[in-house]
């Protein structure tokens, strides 16, 4: 046996690996590691449960964090941001492409005549707040130089900046950013509507024969502002189940979509900054979706392989932050209260309700003047419900990244319940248990959060991991077997 000082051990996280690695069980504390698949900040739990069959009372396992070599269970997080665990983010990326491709191709207790439903893949972008650094097209596809007569390349970090910033409306783009949600729900409406126009009905007679459904997801431009894809189908009144009237087709939708965008508006009032009506963008795409094989560029995978994409991006995406600019001790108040309701002064902010000063931050200036505009507003009075002080990070947009109508398809929690099934299933088989009656297998448990993330020994195995799955992943990808 071979032993080690680990006083001359320079590195700490390569000591807590050492000691890691010398524990008498470490293979199940590699195990559970190997389990989460590269997962970066997991979720450590204390507790115990007990599977028990309520027909005879006989308790078929008994589980203990205490016997763990830890001592705690570890958890994925379960975060769909790429930029705060990879691992996680790409099981949430092949969830909604499968939510995605099921809407528009079936499977996934949709049927497969789906398909043959008129549907689109739309586009509703943000309105200009001024003039900012681009690299603008001609009609045959060259580039041409931007305003300020540079010719930009496709990563230089002047694009999506304004030209002059004195005179970019900051306000204006954080006010869209947090009515975005508002004005999709509005869109929604109005596009009812007009279908309804266009088919000479009214929108009860409408309801009674036809149905709008779509999954939609939120993607960050470059100057910091959200705009959303969508796909958006005709279904009958009962959903993916029944096909819409023959006369509801892809022409009718889309025409109603454009009419639709076109109508928004929400009206936003403020003693500070007065009357703003908020809009989509000119820039408005409505493309039919083409049925995979065919010569199409827009075909229904690659329409679901684009929303995945997206799915797991976050505001980081624009080169700003991927975690909340508040100070959580006092919830962004400046203040904690006393059990009297008595505030004092935060110590943890001195005040501010700032976790960073802003001009510490390590973002562009755009990315920061729209990060002090959401702070700044966020302290007027008409606008605390929008809670921009909580969602600066984020640059104002406080709406989910993907959602999607009940008839769409498939939900991501029944995605996951059929996973967690097959994964019960699988640890039943490997304990050896009797395949009983599920209704009649009762769980008994008791959690308590411990903390997040690894030791930093742990932390080099779980990164271990996660290369090595990429490296597999890759191989697969290069046609490997």
């Amino acid at each position: 046996m071979v032993t080690l000082d680990l006083r001359h051990v320079a590195s700490p996280a390569v000591r807590d690996l050492l000691h890691l690695v010398n524990l008498p069980d470490f293979d199940r504390a590699h195990q559970q590691i190997e389990r989460l698949g590269g997962c970066t900040e997991p979720v450590r739990l204390n507790g115990q449960s007990a599977t028990v069959d309520t027909t005879t009372g006989e308790v078929l396992r008994s589980y203990a964090t205490s016997d763990e070599p830890t001592g705690s269970l570890l958890t994925a997080c379960g975060n769909r941001r790429a930029s705060r665990c990879p691992a996680c983010s790409r099981l949430y990326a092949a969830d909604t492409y499968h939510l995605i491709r099921a809407g528009l191709t079936g499977g996934k207790t949709v049927p497969e005549t789906v398909r043959t439903h008129p549907r689109v893949f739309a586009t509703l972008t943000a309105p200009s707040f001024g003039p900012v650094h681009n690299r603008p097209t001609t009609p045959g596809g060259d580039v041409r130089p931007c305003r300020c007569r540079k010719l930009h390349e496709p990563s230089d970090a002047a694009l999506g900046t304004p030209l002059n910033p004195m005179t970019y409306d900051y306000a204006g783009a954080v006010l869209f950013n947090a009515h975005a949600s508002a004005l999709w729900a509005r869109f929604t409406i109005y596009l009812r509507r007009e279908i309804a126009a266009r088919l000479d009905l009214t929108q009860k007679a409408a309801r009674t024969v036809l149905r709008v459904s779509f999954a939609k997801v939120a993607e960050y431009q470059k100057r910091g502002l959200v705009h959303f894809h969508a796909v958006i189908r005709l279904d009958g009144p009962d959903g993916s189940t029944q096909p819409p009237p023959p006369y509801a087709t892809v022409v009718v939708l889309a025409d109603a979509i454009r009419a639709a965008a076109a109508r928004v508006r929400v009206t936003v009032v403020s003693d500070a900054l007065g009357e703003r009506e908020l809009i989509w963008g000119e820039q408005l795409d409505v493309r039919e979706i083409a049925a995979f094989g065919t010569d199409a560029e827009l075909t229904d995978q690659a329409v679901a392989a684009y929303v995945a994409r997206y799915a797991t991006k976050s505001a980081d995406a624009s080169g700003t932050l991927d975690r909340a600019l508040y100070c959580r001790p006092c919830q962004g108040r400046g203040a904690t209260l006393l059990p009297q309701g008595t505030p004092l002064p935060c110590t943890a902010c001195n005040g501010t309700g700032q976790a960073r000063p802003l001009p510490r931050l390590a973002v562009a200036r755009h990315v920061r003047q729209m990060i002090r505009t959401c702070w700044e507003l966020g302290k007027l009075p008409e606008f605390a419900d929008l809670k921009l002080w909580k969602w600066a990070h984020m640059l104002g947009f406080r709406g989910h990244f993907s959602t999607k109508s009940r008839c769409y398809s498939v939900t991501l929690g029944a995605l996951r319940d059929a996973r967690r099934a097959w994964r019960t299933e699988q640890a039943r088989a490997l304990a050896g248990l009797p395949d009983l009656d599920p209704s009649s297998i009762l769980v008994v448990g008791h959690w308590a959060y411990h903390g997040s993330g690894y030791s930093p020994g742990a932390a080099l195995l779980a990164a271990a991991v996660w290369h090595h799955r990429e490296l597999e992943r890759q191989f697969i990808a290069e046609g490997g077997c």
